[in-house]
Protein backbone atom coordinates (compact mmCIF):
# COMPACT_ATOMS: atom_id res chain seq x y z
CA UNK A 1 0.00 0.00 0.00
CA UNK A 2 1.39 3.65 -1.05
CA UNK A 3 1.52 6.08 1.88
CA UNK A 4 -0.20 9.09 0.89
CA UNK A 5 1.22 12.91 1.37
CA UNK A 6 -0.27 13.02 4.58
CA UNK A 7 0.10 11.68 8.21
CA UNK A 8 -2.63 10.20 10.39
CA UNK A 9 -4.63 11.77 13.36
CA UNK A 10 -1.97 12.02 16.07
CA UNK A 11 -4.02 14.47 18.21
CA UNK A 12 -3.16 12.92 21.43
CA UNK A 13 -3.83 16.08 24.37
CA UNK A 14 -6.93 14.61 25.39
CA UNK A 15 -6.28 10.94 25.64
CA UNK A 16 -2.35 10.99 25.56
CA UNK A 17 -0.50 7.36 27.43
CA UNK A 18 1.44 8.29 29.76
CA UNK A 19 4.82 7.01 29.80
CA UNK A 20 4.79 6.57 33.12
CA UNK A 21 1.25 5.21 33.29
CA UNK A 22 2.09 1.31 35.44
CA UNK A 23 1.78 -1.61 33.17
CA UNK A 24 0.81 -0.33 30.02
CA UNK A 25 -0.87 -2.43 27.19
CA UNK A 26 1.92 -1.50 24.94
CA UNK A 27 2.78 -5.33 27.12
CA UNK A 28 0.54 -7.18 25.04
CA UNK A 29 3.12 -7.85 23.00
CA UNK A 30 4.42 -11.50 22.04
CA UNK A 31 6.78 -12.53 25.22
CA UNK A 32 8.85 -13.80 22.49
CA UNK A 33 9.12 -10.29 20.66
CA UNK A 34 11.81 -7.76 22.02
CA UNK A 35 11.16 -4.35 20.38
CA UNK A 36 13.01 -1.18 21.04
CA UNK A 37 11.98 2.26 22.52
CA UNK A 38 9.53 4.10 20.26
CA UNK A 39 11.51 7.39 21.11
CA UNK A 40 14.71 5.53 19.26
CA UNK A 41 12.48 4.82 15.97
CA UNK A 42 11.57 8.25 16.30
CA UNK A 43 15.55 9.21 15.66
CA UNK A 44 15.63 6.59 12.67
CA UNK A 45 17.37 3.80 14.74
CA UNK A 46 15.42 1.77 15.81
CA UNK A 47 15.53 -1.51 14.47
CA UNK A 48 14.55 -4.57 15.77
CA UNK A 49 16.56 -8.13 16.46
CA UNK A 50 14.13 -10.20 14.49
CA UNK A 51 14.30 -11.91 11.43
CA UNK A 52 12.09 -12.09 8.62
CA UNK A 53 12.10 -15.95 9.39
CA UNK A 54 12.16 -15.55 13.24
CA UNK A 55 9.22 -13.58 12.81
CA UNK A 56 6.95 -16.34 10.92
CA UNK A 57 7.95 -18.67 13.73
CA UNK A 58 6.51 -15.99 16.30
CA UNK A 59 3.17 -15.10 14.16
CA UNK A 60 2.76 -19.19 14.25
CA UNK A 61 3.05 -19.27 17.70
CA UNK A 62 0.53 -16.70 18.24
CA UNK A 63 -2.11 -17.88 16.00
CA UNK A 64 -1.31 -22.16 16.94
CA UNK A 65 -3.08 -22.94 20.19
CA UNK A 66 -5.52 -24.66 22.75
CA UNK A 67 -8.33 -24.11 20.17
CA UNK A 68 -7.36 -26.51 17.54
CA UNK A 69 -8.61 -28.47 20.06
CA UNK A 70 -12.07 -27.30 18.88
CA UNK A 71 -11.59 -27.21 15.22
CA UNK A 72 -12.75 -30.84 14.43
CA UNK A 73 -15.98 -29.83 15.94
CA UNK A 74 -16.15 -27.05 13.58
CA UNK A 75 -15.58 -29.12 10.65
CA UNK A 76 -18.96 -30.83 12.02
CA UNK A 77 -20.82 -28.24 12.26
CA UNK A 78 -20.06 -26.48 9.05
CA UNK A 79 -20.94 -29.56 7.00
CA UNK A 80 -18.04 -31.90 6.73
CA UNK A 81 -14.23 -31.42 5.36
CA UNK A 82 -15.04 -29.33 2.16
CA UNK A 83 -17.45 -26.80 3.68
CA UNK A 84 -14.80 -26.38 6.27
CA UNK A 85 -11.90 -26.26 4.29
CA UNK A 86 -13.32 -23.54 1.66
CA UNK A 87 -14.46 -21.37 4.68
CA UNK A 88 -10.36 -21.43 6.04
CA UNK A 89 -9.36 -20.64 2.21
CA UNK A 90 -11.88 -17.64 2.32
CA UNK A 91 -11.54 -16.02 5.46
CA UNK A 92 -7.66 -16.20 5.21
CA UNK A 93 -7.88 -14.05 2.36
CA UNK A 94 -8.81 -11.36 4.41
CA UNK A 95 -7.06 -12.31 7.82
CA UNK A 96 -3.56 -11.92 6.22
CA UNK A 97 -5.57 -8.53 4.45
CA UNK A 98 -5.92 -7.32 8.20
CA UNK A 99 -2.21 -8.09 9.16
CA UNK A 100 -0.74 -6.25 6.43
CA UNK A 101 -3.25 -3.05 7.06
CA UNK A 102 -2.25 -3.80 10.92
CA UNK A 103 1.59 -3.03 9.76
CA UNK A 104 0.72 -0.31 7.39
CA UNK A 105 -0.95 1.93 9.74
CA UNK A 106 1.48 0.99 12.43
CA UNK A 107 4.43 2.31 10.03
CA UNK A 108 2.26 5.25 8.96
CA UNK A 109 0.96 6.24 12.51
CA UNK A 110 4.46 5.09 14.51
CA UNK A 111 2.75 3.11 17.02
CA UNK A 112 3.88 0.05 18.04
CA UNK A 113 0.66 -2.34 19.50
CA UNK A 114 -2.43 -2.85 18.36
CA UNK A 115 -4.48 -0.67 20.54
CA UNK A 116 -1.81 2.17 19.98
CA UNK A 117 -2.80 2.06 16.66
CA UNK A 118 -6.40 1.79 16.62
CA UNK A 119 -6.57 4.97 19.07
CA UNK A 120 -4.07 6.98 16.40
CA UNK A 121 -5.83 6.09 13.62
CA UNK A 122 -9.20 6.21 14.26
CA UNK A 123 -9.58 8.39 17.20
CA UNK A 124 -10.95 8.30 21.08
CA UNK A 125 -13.63 5.72 20.51
CA UNK A 126 -12.92 3.00 18.63
CA UNK A 127 -9.62 3.37 20.98
CA UNK A 128 -11.55 2.70 23.95
CA UNK A 129 -13.60 -0.03 22.00
CA UNK A 130 -10.78 -1.44 20.84
CA UNK A 131 -9.47 -1.63 24.84
CA UNK A 132 -12.38 -3.03 26.41
CA UNK A 133 -12.67 -5.60 23.53
CA UNK A 134 -8.99 -6.95 24.33
CA UNK A 135 -10.02 -7.36 28.11
CA UNK A 136 -13.19 -8.75 27.34
CA UNK A 137 -11.55 -11.45 25.10
CA UNK A 138 -8.68 -11.63 27.46
CA UNK A 139 -11.41 -12.85 30.12
CA UNK A 140 -13.08 -14.98 28.23
CA UNK A 141 -9.72 -17.02 26.65
CA UNK A 142 -8.71 -17.63 30.28
CA UNK A 143 -12.17 -19.11 30.81
CA UNK A 144 -11.59 -21.77 28.36
CA UNK A 145 -8.17 -22.30 29.74
CA UNK A 146 -9.39 -23.45 32.95
CA UNK A 147 -12.38 -25.83 30.97
CA UNK A 148 -9.61 -26.80 29.02
CA UNK A 149 -7.95 -28.01 32.44
CA UNK A 150 -11.17 -29.70 33.59
CA UNK A 151 -11.40 -31.90 30.35
CA UNK A 152 -7.67 -33.23 30.43
CA UNK A 153 -7.43 -33.74 34.21
CA UNK A 154 -11.04 -36.03 34.12
CA UNK A 155 -9.48 -38.51 31.35
CA UNK A 156 -5.97 -38.67 32.57
CA UNK A 157 -7.14 -38.94 36.47
CA UNK A 158 -9.52 -41.39 34.99
CA UNK A 159 -6.55 -43.55 33.60
CA UNK A 160 -4.42 -43.45 36.82
CA UNK A 161 -7.35 -44.84 39.14
CA UNK A 162 -8.59 -47.19 35.84
CA UNK A 163 -12.16 -46.07 36.61
CA UNK A 164 -14.43 -46.98 33.84
CA UNK A 165 -15.58 -44.47 31.92
CA UNK A 166 -19.10 -45.04 31.49
CA UNK A 167 -19.68 -45.29 35.57
CA UNK A 168 -18.79 -42.32 36.49
CA UNK A 169 -16.97 -41.61 39.56
CA UNK A 170 -18.56 -40.83 43.21
CA UNK A 171 -15.00 -39.98 44.56
CA UNK A 172 -14.34 -36.77 45.96
CA UNK A 173 -10.74 -36.29 44.56
CA UNK A 174 -11.92 -37.10 40.72
CA UNK A 175 -14.81 -34.29 41.02
CA UNK A 176 -14.62 -31.74 38.38
CA UNK A 177 -14.83 -28.49 40.16
CA UNK A 178 -12.04 -29.85 42.82
CA UNK A 179 -9.75 -30.93 40.06
CA UNK A 180 -10.07 -27.38 38.35
CA UNK A 181 -9.84 -25.32 41.61
CA UNK A 182 -6.92 -27.15 43.20
CA UNK A 183 -4.87 -26.59 39.72
CA UNK A 184 -5.84 -23.08 39.90
CA UNK A 185 -5.00 -22.08 43.02
CA UNK A 186 -2.23 -24.08 43.28
CA UNK A 187 -0.39 -23.10 39.79
CA UNK A 188 -2.00 -20.27 38.29
CA UNK A 189 -2.64 -17.67 40.29
CA UNK A 190 0.70 -17.49 41.86
CA UNK A 191 1.86 -17.04 38.26
CA UNK A 192 -0.51 -14.52 37.66
CA UNK A 193 0.59 -12.17 40.48
CA UNK A 194 3.84 -10.79 39.55
CA UNK A 195 4.30 -6.87 38.17
CA UNK A 196 6.17 -8.62 35.18
CA UNK A 197 5.87 -12.22 33.07
CA UNK A 198 9.97 -12.09 31.85
CA UNK A 199 10.17 -15.72 33.82
CA UNK A 200 7.47 -16.60 31.31
CA UNK A 201 9.29 -15.83 28.08
CA UNK A 202 10.01 -19.04 26.58
CA UNK A 203 6.85 -20.72 27.49
CA UNK A 204 5.88 -19.93 23.66
CA UNK A 205 8.23 -22.27 22.70
CA UNK A 206 6.61 -24.99 25.19
CA UNK A 207 3.19 -24.15 23.93
CA UNK A 208 3.98 -24.87 20.08
CA UNK A 209 5.51 -28.01 20.80
CA UNK A 210 2.23 -29.07 22.52
CA UNK A 211 0.45 -28.04 19.41
CA UNK A 212 2.38 -29.63 17.18
CA UNK A 213 1.98 -33.19 19.20
CA UNK A 214 -1.40 -33.12 19.49
CA UNK A 215 -1.75 -32.20 15.86
CA UNK A 216 0.72 -35.53 15.20
CA UNK A 217 -1.45 -37.74 17.38
CA UNK A 218 -4.69 -36.80 15.95
CA UNK A 219 -3.29 -37.25 12.31
CA UNK A 220 -1.72 -40.60 13.36
CA UNK A 221 -4.98 -41.99 14.85
CA UNK A 222 -6.31 -40.95 11.94
CA UNK A 223 -4.50 -42.94 9.72
CA UNK A 224 -4.16 -45.69 12.04
CA UNK A 225 -7.28 -45.93 13.90
CA UNK A 226 -7.81 -48.03 17.30
CA UNK A 227 -10.69 -50.59 16.75
CA UNK A 228 -13.17 -49.22 19.24
CA UNK A 229 -12.88 -45.84 17.40
CA UNK A 230 -15.67 -45.94 14.86
CA UNK A 231 -17.01 -42.69 13.32
CA UNK A 232 -20.76 -42.20 14.55
CA UNK A 233 -21.69 -40.51 11.08
CA UNK A 234 -19.91 -38.42 8.77
CA UNK A 235 -21.96 -35.30 7.51
CA UNK A 236 -21.11 -34.37 3.37
CA UNK A 237 -22.35 -30.99 3.48
CA UNK A 238 -24.16 -28.18 5.73
CA UNK A 239 -27.46 -29.19 7.04
CA UNK A 240 -28.73 -25.80 5.98
CA UNK A 241 -26.98 -22.71 4.25
CA UNK A 242 -26.87 -21.14 7.85
CA UNK A 243 -24.69 -24.04 9.49
CA UNK A 244 -21.32 -22.83 8.07
CA UNK A 245 -21.54 -19.88 9.74
CA UNK A 246 -21.07 -21.41 12.80
CA UNK A 247 -17.81 -22.78 12.24
CA UNK A 248 -17.24 -19.32 11.80
CA UNK A 249 -16.37 -18.69 16.06
CA UNK A 250 -13.67 -21.40 16.29
CA UNK A 251 -11.61 -20.30 12.97
CA UNK A 252 -11.96 -16.78 14.20
CA UNK A 253 -10.41 -17.85 17.46
CA UNK A 254 -7.62 -19.98 15.79
CA UNK A 255 -6.07 -17.73 13.59
CA UNK A 256 -6.59 -14.30 15.82
CA UNK A 257 -3.04 -13.02 15.89
CA UNK A 258 -3.52 -9.64 15.12
CA UNK A 259 -3.22 -8.35 18.92
CA UNK A 260 0.01 -9.13 18.77
CA UNK A 261 1.13 -8.33 15.26
CA UNK A 262 1.77 -5.13 15.66
CA UNK A 263 5.05 -5.44 17.97
CA UNK A 264 6.12 -8.27 16.16
CA UNK A 265 6.34 -5.93 13.20
CA UNK A 266 8.16 -3.75 14.83
CA UNK A 267 10.40 -6.22 15.93
CA UNK A 268 11.65 -6.69 12.48
CA UNK A 269 15.34 -6.06 11.20
CA UNK A 270 13.68 -4.69 8.34
CA UNK A 271 10.10 -3.55 9.12
CA UNK A 272 8.80 -2.99 5.64
CA UNK A 273 5.24 -4.03 4.74
CA UNK A 274 6.08 -5.99 1.50
CA UNK A 275 8.35 -7.98 3.70
CA UNK A 276 5.46 -8.23 5.96
CA UNK A 277 3.54 -9.32 3.62
CA UNK A 278 5.32 -12.90 2.92
CA UNK A 279 6.16 -13.50 6.86
CA UNK A 280 2.08 -13.40 7.98
CA UNK A 281 1.39 -15.37 4.52
CA UNK A 282 3.84 -18.09 4.99
CA UNK A 283 2.78 -18.03 9.12
CA UNK A 284 -0.98 -18.25 7.78
CA UNK A 285 -0.14 -21.09 5.53
CA UNK A 286 1.78 -23.42 8.45
CA UNK A 287 -1.40 -22.56 10.68
CA UNK A 288 -3.59 -23.46 7.69
CA UNK A 289 -2.30 -27.20 7.69
CA UNK A 290 -2.03 -27.33 11.51
CA UNK A 291 -5.58 -26.10 11.56
CA UNK A 292 -7.01 -28.53 8.43
CA UNK A 293 -5.16 -31.21 9.56
CA UNK A 294 -6.48 -31.12 13.15
CA UNK A 295 -9.52 -30.11 11.68
CA UNK A 296 -10.10 -32.70 9.40
CA UNK A 297 -8.29 -35.95 10.74
CA UNK A 298 -10.29 -35.57 14.09
CA UNK A 299 -13.33 -34.69 12.46
CA UNK A 300 -13.04 -38.10 9.96
CA UNK A 301 -12.42 -40.04 12.97
CA UNK A 302 -15.08 -39.26 14.92
CA UNK A 303 -17.84 -38.17 12.21
CA UNK A 304 -21.01 -35.93 13.92
CA UNK A 305 -20.02 -37.31 16.96
CA UNK A 306 -16.50 -35.57 18.18
CA UNK A 307 -16.75 -33.77 21.41
CA UNK A 308 -16.24 -29.98 21.14
CA UNK A 309 -12.81 -30.67 22.71
CA UNK A 310 -11.54 -33.24 20.73
CA UNK A 311 -9.20 -35.11 22.97
CA UNK A 312 -12.58 -35.92 25.05
CA UNK A 313 -13.42 -38.22 22.13
CA UNK A 314 -10.61 -40.27 22.61
CA UNK A 315 -10.36 -43.29 25.25
CA UNK A 316 -8.74 -42.44 29.03
CA UNK A 317 -6.03 -45.20 29.04
CA UNK A 318 -4.67 -44.55 25.26
CA UNK A 319 -1.22 -43.72 26.45
CA UNK A 320 -0.05 -40.77 23.20
CA UNK A 321 -3.09 -38.96 23.77
CA UNK A 322 -2.62 -38.88 27.37
CA UNK A 323 0.96 -36.96 26.62
CA UNK A 324 -0.94 -35.18 24.31
CA UNK A 325 -3.08 -33.83 27.20
CA UNK A 326 -0.43 -33.28 29.40
CA UNK A 327 1.10 -31.14 26.77
CA UNK A 328 -2.14 -29.43 26.97
CA UNK A 329 -2.51 -28.72 30.02
CA UNK A 330 1.54 -27.56 30.57
CA UNK A 331 0.47 -25.04 28.03
CA UNK A 332 -2.61 -23.96 29.06
CA UNK A 333 -1.57 -22.93 32.98
CA UNK A 334 1.62 -20.90 31.02
CA UNK A 335 -0.72 -19.41 28.95
CA UNK A 336 -3.24 -18.06 31.57
CA UNK A 337 -1.17 -15.90 33.29
CA UNK A 338 0.14 -14.10 29.99
CA UNK A 339 -3.54 -13.50 28.38
CA UNK A 340 -4.41 -12.32 31.92
CA UNK A 341 -1.71 -10.14 32.20
CA UNK A 342 -2.45 -8.56 28.88
CA UNK A 343 -6.34 -7.93 30.11
CA UNK A 344 -4.93 -6.67 33.53
CA UNK A 345 -2.87 -4.16 31.49
CA UNK A 346 -5.48 -2.78 29.10
CA UNK A 347 -7.72 -2.10 32.35
CA UNK A 348 -5.05 -0.52 34.56
CA UNK A 349 -4.21 2.04 31.28
CA UNK A 350 -7.96 2.74 30.93
CA UNK A 351 -7.98 2.95 34.81
CA UNK A 352 -5.52 5.57 34.94
CA UNK A 353 -6.76 7.17 31.79
CA UNK A 354 -10.22 7.78 33.52
CA UNK A 355 -8.81 8.98 37.24
CA UNK A 356 -6.05 11.06 35.61
CA UNK A 357 -3.33 9.44 38.48
CA UNK A 358 -0.14 10.47 38.34
CA UNK A 359 2.90 8.34 38.68
CA UNK A 360 3.59 9.42 42.58
CA UNK A 361 0.10 7.78 43.54
CA UNK A 362 0.27 5.12 41.07
CA UNK A 363 3.41 3.96 42.69
CA UNK A 364 2.46 3.55 45.85
CA UNK A 365 -1.34 2.42 45.14
CA UNK A 366 -0.40 -0.09 41.88
CA UNK A 367 0.70 -3.00 44.02
CA UNK A 368 -2.60 -2.95 45.84
CA UNK A 369 -4.75 -2.44 42.71
CA UNK A 370 -2.81 -5.24 41.16
CA UNK A 371 -3.60 -7.54 43.71
CA UNK A 372 -7.16 -7.05 43.51
CA UNK A 373 -7.34 -6.81 40.25
CA UNK A 374 -5.89 -10.36 39.58
CA UNK A 375 -7.47 -11.59 42.29
CA UNK A 376 -11.22 -10.57 41.17
CA UNK A 377 -10.10 -11.50 37.59
CA UNK A 378 -8.81 -14.77 38.57
CA UNK A 379 -12.15 -15.95 40.74
CA UNK A 380 -14.61 -14.93 38.03
CA UNK A 381 -12.89 -17.01 35.44
CA UNK A 382 -12.76 -19.92 37.77
CA UNK A 383 -16.17 -19.43 38.81
CA UNK A 384 -17.82 -19.76 34.93
CA UNK A 385 -15.11 -22.51 34.69
CA UNK A 386 -16.77 -24.54 36.58
CA UNK A 387 -20.17 -24.21 35.67
CA UNK A 388 -19.73 -23.98 31.88
CA UNK A 389 -19.62 -27.25 30.48
CA UNK A 390 -17.27 -26.92 27.54
CA UNK A 391 -14.80 -24.95 25.39
CA UNK A 392 -17.46 -24.69 22.28
CA UNK A 393 -19.74 -22.44 24.41
CA UNK A 394 -17.36 -19.82 25.41
CA UNK A 395 -15.52 -19.64 21.95
CA UNK A 396 -18.91 -19.60 20.45
CA UNK A 397 -18.48 -16.16 22.36
CA UNK A 398 -15.19 -15.17 22.14
CA UNK A 399 -14.97 -16.04 18.52
CA UNK A 400 -17.38 -12.83 17.48
CA UNK A 401 -14.37 -10.88 19.37
CA UNK A 402 -12.12 -12.30 17.41
CA UNK A 403 -13.69 -10.96 13.91
CA UNK A 404 -13.40 -7.94 15.72
CA UNK A 405 -9.92 -8.34 15.57
CA UNK A 406 -8.97 -9.47 12.35
CA UNK A 407 -11.84 -7.56 10.29
CA UNK A 408 -13.33 -4.64 11.70
CA UNK A 409 -11.11 -2.57 13.69
CA UNK A 410 -8.49 -3.07 10.47
CA UNK A 411 -10.89 -2.54 8.15
CA UNK A 412 -11.39 0.91 9.77
CA UNK A 413 -7.71 1.98 10.42
CA UNK A 414 -7.48 1.35 6.83
CA UNK A 415 -10.39 3.86 5.76
CA UNK A 416 -9.10 6.35 8.22
CA UNK A 417 -5.85 6.34 6.95
CA UNK A 418 -6.53 6.36 3.57
CA UNK A 419 -9.14 9.64 4.14
CA UNK A 420 -6.24 11.00 6.19
CA UNK A 421 -4.06 11.19 2.84
CA UNK A 422 -3.78 14.70 1.46
CA UNK A 423 -3.97 13.85 -2.22
CA UNK A 424 -5.65 16.49 -5.16
CA UNK A 425 -6.82 13.37 -7.07
CA UNK A 426 -7.96 10.06 -6.01
CA UNK A 427 -6.72 7.25 -8.00
CA UNK A 428 -8.56 4.07 -8.45
CA UNK A 429 -6.33 2.07 -6.09
CA UNK A 430 -7.48 4.71 -3.59
CA UNK A 431 -11.04 4.11 -3.85
CA UNK A 432 -10.07 0.03 -4.29
CA UNK A 433 -8.84 0.12 -1.10
CA UNK A 434 -10.78 2.28 0.66
CA UNK A 435 -14.03 0.11 -0.44
CA UNK A 436 -11.82 -3.36 0.70
CA UNK A 437 -11.85 -1.71 4.13
CA UNK A 438 -15.28 -1.30 4.37
CA UNK A 439 -15.86 -4.84 2.94
CA UNK A 440 -13.82 -5.87 5.74
CA UNK A 441 -15.73 -3.58 8.41
CA UNK A 442 -19.08 -5.16 7.47
CA UNK A 443 -17.58 -8.74 7.05
CA UNK A 444 -16.73 -8.75 10.49
CA UNK A 445 -19.47 -6.60 11.51
CA UNK A 446 -22.08 -9.47 10.32
CA UNK A 447 -19.70 -12.29 11.89
CA UNK A 448 -19.76 -10.51 15.86
CA UNK A 449 -23.31 -10.16 15.14
CA UNK A 450 -24.32 -13.45 14.02
CA UNK A 451 -21.75 -15.46 16.51
CA UNK A 452 -22.79 -13.68 19.17
CA UNK A 453 -26.77 -13.89 18.30
CA UNK A 454 -25.81 -17.73 17.93
CA UNK A 455 -24.27 -17.94 21.28
CA UNK A 456 -26.71 -16.14 23.69
CA UNK A 457 -29.85 -17.53 21.83
CA UNK A 458 -28.42 -20.92 20.94
CA UNK A 459 -25.43 -22.05 23.08
CA UNK A 460 -26.23 -20.10 26.58
CA UNK A 461 -30.04 -20.83 26.09
CA UNK A 462 -29.79 -24.80 25.92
Amino acid sequence: MAQGTGSINSDYKDWEWSDDAGERARLLQSPSVETVPKNSESQGNGRGATSALGAVFIVVNAALGAGLLNFPAAFSMAGGVAAGIALQMCMLIFIIGGLVILAYCSQASNERTYQEVVWAVCGKVPGVLCEVAIAVYTFGTCIAFLIIIGDQEDKIIAALVKEPEETGSSRWYMDRKFTISLTAFLLILPLSIPKEIGFQKYASSLSVIGTWYVTAVIIIKYIWPDKELVPVEIPTSPSTWTAVFNAMPTICFGFQCHVSSVPVFNSMKQPEVKTWGAVVTAAMVIALFVYTGTGVCGFLTFGAGVEQDVLMSYPSNDIPVALARAFIILCVLTSYPILHFCGRAVLEGLWLRYTGVTVEEDVVRERRRRLLQTISWFLLTLLLALFIPDIGKVISVIGGLAACFIFVFPGLCLIQAKLSEIQETRAISWWAQVSYGVFMVTLGAFIFGQTTANAIFVDLTA
